[in-house]
């Protein structure tokens, strides 16, 4: 599993890294980014999704792998 945010789209809420800190984190003006490659570790999954339904813009993607 990978989490992908879309910049454009993010207008700087905050929940992704308030909601899931090992994933997310922010920039030099309070916008969300992902950490590392996106890689989710086991075990982190539900914070991922947990992420990605609280963001009021829809801008983070949870990319399941087959």
């Amino acid at each position: 599993m990978k989490v992908q945010l879309d910049s454009a789209t993010c207008q700087g809420h905050g929940r992704c890294y308030d909601l899931a800190p090992d994933l997310f984190g922010e920039d030099e003006e309070g916008y969300g980014t992902v950490l590392g490659t996106g890689e989710v570790l086991p075990g982190a999954e539900q914070h991922a999704r947990l992420a990605a339904a609280n963001c009021p813009e829809r801008a983070i993607n949870v990319l399941e792998e087959e």
